[in-house]
Protein backbone atom coordinates (compact mmCIF):
# COMPACT_ATOMS: atom_id res chain seq x y z
CA UNK A 1 0.00 0.00 0.00
CA UNK A 2 2.98 2.28 0.46
CA UNK A 3 3.64 2.52 -3.27
CA UNK A 4 -0.04 3.25 -3.90
CA UNK A 5 0.00 6.04 -1.33
CA UNK A 6 3.14 7.51 -2.84
CA UNK A 7 1.63 7.33 -6.35
CA UNK A 8 -1.57 9.06 -5.25
CA UNK A 9 0.39 11.74 -3.41
CA UNK A 10 2.55 12.35 -6.49
CA UNK A 11 -0.48 12.46 -8.79
CA UNK A 12 -2.30 14.95 -6.55
CA UNK A 13 0.82 17.09 -6.32
CA UNK A 14 1.12 17.21 -10.11
CA UNK A 15 -2.54 18.13 -10.49
CA UNK A 16 -2.06 20.89 -7.91
CA UNK A 17 1.00 22.24 -9.74
CA UNK A 18 -0.88 22.14 -13.04
CA UNK A 19 -3.71 24.23 -11.64
CA UNK A 20 -1.22 26.64 -10.10
CA UNK A 21 0.22 27.09 -13.60
CA UNK A 22 -3.29 27.71 -14.95
CA UNK A 23 -3.78 30.35 -12.27
CA UNK A 24 -0.60 32.12 -13.39
CA UNK A 25 -1.80 31.93 -17.00
CA UNK A 26 -5.17 33.44 -16.05
CA UNK A 27 -3.46 36.27 -14.18
CA UNK A 28 -1.04 36.89 -17.04
CA UNK A 29 -3.87 37.16 -19.57
CA UNK A 30 -5.31 40.23 -17.87
CA UNK A 31 -2.18 42.01 -16.65
CA UNK A 32 0.78 43.44 -18.61
CA UNK A 33 3.27 42.90 -20.10
CA UNK A 34 1.92 41.18 -23.22
CA UNK A 35 4.04 39.55 -25.91
CA UNK A 36 1.97 39.97 -29.08
CA UNK A 37 4.82 39.02 -31.41
CA UNK A 38 5.23 35.67 -29.68
CA UNK A 39 1.49 35.02 -30.02
CA UNK A 40 1.67 35.62 -33.78
CA UNK A 41 4.67 33.29 -34.05
CA UNK A 42 2.75 30.57 -32.23
CA UNK A 43 -0.26 31.07 -34.53
CA UNK A 44 2.05 30.11 -37.37
CA UNK A 45 3.78 27.27 -35.52
CA UNK A 46 0.61 25.66 -34.17
CA UNK A 47 -1.93 26.56 -36.84
CA UNK A 48 -0.14 26.64 -40.16
CA UNK A 49 2.37 24.02 -39.04
CA UNK A 50 -0.37 21.51 -38.24
CA UNK A 51 -2.37 22.15 -41.41
CA UNK A 52 -0.88 19.33 -43.49
CA UNK A 53 -1.47 16.55 -40.96
CA UNK A 54 -5.00 17.84 -40.27
CA UNK A 55 -5.84 17.93 -43.98
CA UNK A 56 -4.65 14.36 -44.49
CA UNK A 57 -6.36 13.08 -41.36
CA UNK A 58 -9.68 14.77 -42.17
CA UNK A 59 -9.69 13.62 -45.79
CA UNK A 60 -8.97 9.97 -45.13
CA UNK A 61 -11.32 9.88 -42.13
CA UNK A 62 -14.19 11.15 -44.27
CA UNK A 63 -13.32 8.72 -47.05
CA UNK A 64 -13.18 5.62 -44.86
CA UNK A 65 -16.28 6.70 -42.94
CA UNK A 66 -18.24 7.04 -46.18
CA UNK A 67 -16.98 3.69 -47.45
CA UNK A 68 -17.79 1.82 -44.25
CA UNK A 69 -21.14 3.47 -43.64
CA UNK A 70 -22.16 3.06 -47.28
CA UNK A 71 -21.63 -0.69 -47.09
CA UNK A 72 -23.66 -0.85 -43.87
CA UNK A 73 -26.48 1.33 -45.20
CA UNK A 74 -26.76 -0.90 -48.28
CA UNK A 75 -28.29 -3.56 -46.04
CA UNK A 76 -31.20 -1.21 -45.36
CA UNK A 77 -31.44 0.23 -48.84
CA UNK A 78 -30.40 3.65 -47.57
CA UNK A 79 -27.14 4.24 -49.41
CA UNK A 80 -28.23 7.77 -50.35
CA UNK A 81 -28.21 8.70 -46.64
CA UNK A 82 -24.46 8.25 -46.35
CA UNK A 83 -23.95 12.03 -46.38
CA UNK A 84 -26.20 12.49 -43.37
CA UNK A 85 -24.27 9.94 -41.35
CA UNK A 86 -20.87 11.28 -42.33
CA UNK A 87 -21.76 14.92 -41.64
CA UNK A 88 -23.19 14.22 -38.20
CA UNK A 89 -20.22 12.03 -37.23
CA UNK A 90 -17.53 14.38 -38.54
CA UNK A 91 -18.93 17.65 -37.23
CA UNK A 92 -20.05 16.49 -33.79
CA UNK A 93 -17.32 14.08 -32.79
CA UNK A 94 -14.68 12.79 -35.18
CA UNK A 95 -13.55 16.17 -36.49
CA UNK A 96 -12.84 17.78 -33.11
CA UNK A 97 -11.36 14.69 -31.47
CA UNK A 98 -9.13 13.52 -34.33
CA UNK A 99 -7.90 17.06 -34.93
CA UNK A 100 -7.10 17.43 -31.24
CA UNK A 101 -5.24 14.11 -31.16
CA UNK A 102 -3.19 15.03 -34.24
CA UNK A 103 -2.36 18.44 -32.77
CA UNK A 104 -1.48 16.77 -29.48
CA UNK A 105 0.94 14.42 -31.22
CA UNK A 106 2.59 17.21 -33.15
CA UNK A 107 2.26 20.36 -31.05
CA UNK A 108 2.04 18.92 -27.54
CA UNK A 109 5.20 16.91 -27.98
CA UNK A 110 6.99 19.83 -29.64
CA UNK A 111 6.11 22.23 -26.83
CA UNK A 112 7.21 19.74 -24.17
CA UNK A 113 10.50 19.10 -25.97
CA UNK A 114 11.20 22.80 -26.55
CA UNK A 115 10.39 23.97 -23.03
CA UNK A 116 12.01 20.85 -21.55
CA UNK A 117 15.27 21.60 -23.37
CA UNK A 118 15.14 25.19 -22.14
CA UNK A 119 14.54 23.96 -18.59
CA UNK A 120 17.39 21.44 -18.41
CA UNK A 121 19.84 23.91 -20.01
CA UNK A 122 18.89 26.62 -17.46
CA UNK A 123 17.45 28.98 -20.09
CA UNK A 124 14.30 29.29 -17.98
CA UNK A 125 16.41 30.31 -15.00
CA UNK A 126 18.21 32.83 -17.21
CA UNK A 127 14.88 34.37 -18.20
CA UNK A 128 13.96 34.77 -14.55
CA UNK A 129 17.37 36.28 -13.81
CA UNK A 130 16.76 38.86 -16.55
CA UNK A 131 13.41 39.78 -15.02
CA UNK A 132 11.21 38.03 -17.59
CA UNK A 133 8.36 35.83 -16.42
CA UNK A 134 8.62 32.49 -18.29
CA UNK A 135 4.85 31.96 -18.00
CA UNK A 136 4.10 35.26 -19.74
CA UNK A 137 6.85 34.85 -22.34
CA UNK A 138 6.58 31.15 -23.16
CA UNK A 139 3.32 29.68 -21.87
CA UNK A 140 0.65 32.32 -22.49
CA UNK A 141 1.41 32.84 -26.22
CA UNK A 142 1.22 29.09 -26.77
CA UNK A 143 -2.00 28.74 -24.78
CA UNK A 144 -3.66 31.56 -26.72
CA UNK A 145 -2.54 30.19 -30.07
CA UNK A 146 -3.54 26.62 -29.27
CA UNK A 147 -6.95 27.61 -27.93
CA UNK A 148 -7.75 29.65 -31.05
CA UNK A 149 -6.09 27.51 -33.72
CA UNK A 150 -7.53 24.09 -32.87
CA UNK A 151 -11.13 25.23 -33.63
CA UNK A 152 -9.99 26.60 -37.00
CA UNK A 153 -8.14 23.38 -37.77
CA UNK A 154 -11.26 21.44 -36.78
CA UNK A 155 -13.35 23.40 -39.30
CA UNK A 156 -10.76 22.58 -41.96
CA UNK A 157 -10.81 18.89 -41.00
CA UNK A 158 -14.61 18.81 -41.15
CA UNK A 159 -14.61 20.44 -44.58
CA UNK A 160 -12.04 18.17 -46.19
CA UNK A 161 -13.64 15.16 -44.50
CA UNK A 162 -16.96 15.91 -46.17
CA UNK A 163 -15.21 16.43 -49.51
CA UNK A 164 -13.41 13.10 -49.09
CA UNK A 165 -16.71 11.40 -48.25
CA UNK A 166 -18.30 12.99 -51.33
CA UNK A 167 -15.52 11.63 -53.56
CA UNK A 168 -16.04 8.11 -52.23
CA UNK A 169 -19.83 8.43 -52.47
CA UNK A 170 -19.61 9.59 -56.09
CA UNK A 171 -16.94 7.17 -57.31
CA UNK A 172 -17.37 4.04 -55.20
CA UNK A 173 -20.95 4.12 -53.93
CA UNK A 174 -22.43 5.71 -57.09
CA UNK A 175 -24.41 8.27 -55.09
CA UNK A 176 -25.17 11.42 -57.07
CA UNK A 177 -23.75 14.68 -55.79
CA UNK A 178 -27.08 16.43 -55.23
CA UNK A 179 -28.60 13.72 -52.98
CA UNK A 180 -25.32 13.45 -51.08
CA UNK A 181 -25.05 17.16 -50.26
CA UNK A 182 -28.76 17.39 -49.53
CA UNK A 183 -28.40 14.60 -46.97
CA UNK A 184 -25.33 16.34 -45.51
CA UNK A 185 -27.40 19.45 -44.85
CA UNK A 186 -30.38 17.44 -43.63
CA UNK A 187 -28.21 15.55 -41.14
CA UNK A 188 -26.91 18.68 -39.41
CA UNK A 189 -28.75 20.74 -36.82
CA UNK A 190 -27.54 24.04 -35.45
CA UNK A 191 -26.92 22.36 -32.07
CA UNK A 192 -24.56 19.89 -33.77
CA UNK A 193 -22.62 22.73 -35.37
CA UNK A 194 -22.30 24.56 -32.06
CA UNK A 195 -21.09 21.39 -30.37
CA UNK A 196 -18.49 20.85 -33.07
CA UNK A 197 -17.26 24.43 -32.72
CA UNK A 198 -17.25 24.78 -28.92
CA UNK A 199 -15.43 21.57 -28.00
CA UNK A 200 -12.18 22.37 -29.84
CA UNK A 201 -11.61 25.46 -27.69
CA UNK A 202 -11.43 23.27 -24.58
CA UNK A 203 -9.40 20.57 -26.33
CA UNK A 204 -6.85 23.04 -27.68
CA UNK A 205 -6.46 24.63 -24.27
CA UNK A 206 -5.74 21.37 -22.45
CA UNK A 207 -3.34 20.13 -25.14
CA UNK A 208 -1.12 23.20 -25.02
CA UNK A 209 -1.35 23.79 -21.27
CA UNK A 210 -0.38 20.18 -20.53
CA UNK A 211 2.53 20.40 -22.97
CA UNK A 212 3.74 23.58 -21.27
CA UNK A 213 3.34 22.13 -17.78
CA UNK A 214 5.25 18.96 -18.63
CA UNK A 215 7.98 20.90 -20.42
CA UNK A 216 8.55 23.33 -17.55
CA UNK A 217 8.72 20.43 -15.09
CA UNK A 218 11.38 18.50 -17.02
CA UNK A 219 14.24 17.06 -15.01
CA UNK A 220 17.12 14.74 -15.77
CA UNK A 221 18.93 16.16 -18.78
CA UNK A 222 18.36 14.88 -22.31
CA UNK A 223 16.74 11.67 -21.06
CA UNK A 224 14.29 13.80 -19.11
CA UNK A 225 13.38 15.69 -22.29
CA UNK A 226 12.55 12.40 -23.97
CA UNK A 227 10.38 11.33 -21.05
CA UNK A 228 8.68 14.72 -20.99
CA UNK A 229 7.82 14.46 -24.69
CA UNK A 230 6.30 11.02 -24.23
CA UNK A 231 4.41 12.07 -21.10
CA UNK A 232 3.00 15.16 -22.84
CA UNK A 233 1.57 13.12 -25.72
CA UNK A 234 0.18 10.35 -23.51
CA UNK A 235 -1.31 12.67 -20.89
CA UNK A 236 -2.61 15.07 -23.52
CA UNK A 237 -4.31 12.32 -25.52
CA UNK A 238 -6.00 10.83 -22.46
CA UNK A 239 -7.14 14.22 -21.19
CA UNK A 240 -8.46 15.12 -24.65
CA UNK A 241 -10.74 12.08 -24.58
CA UNK A 242 -11.82 12.75 -21.00
CA UNK A 243 -12.51 16.45 -21.63
CA UNK A 244 -14.35 15.55 -24.84
CA UNK A 245 -16.71 13.34 -22.85
CA UNK A 246 -17.26 15.92 -20.10
CA UNK A 247 -17.81 18.84 -22.48
CA UNK A 248 -20.10 16.72 -24.68
CA UNK A 249 -22.21 15.79 -21.67
CA UNK A 250 -22.37 19.43 -20.57
CA UNK A 251 -23.31 20.65 -24.04
CA UNK A 252 -26.04 18.03 -24.33
CA UNK A 253 -27.53 19.46 -21.15
CA UNK A 254 -27.28 23.04 -22.44
CA UNK A 255 -28.06 22.75 -26.16
CA UNK A 256 -30.49 19.86 -26.46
Amino acid sequence: MTWLTQWLKSALQQVQEYFILLGKVARGLVTPPFYARDVIEQFDAIGAGSLTVVLLTGTFTGMVLALQSGITLDKFGARSMVGQLVSASMVKELGPVLTALMVCGRVGSGIAAELGSMTVTDQISALRALGTDPVRKLVIPRVIAGTLMVPLLTVVADGVGLVGAWLIAATQLKVASAPFWNSVVAGLYIEDVWMGLIKPFFLGFVIVSIGCYVGLGTKGGTQGVGRATTNAVVAGSVVVLAVDFLVTKLLFMVLY
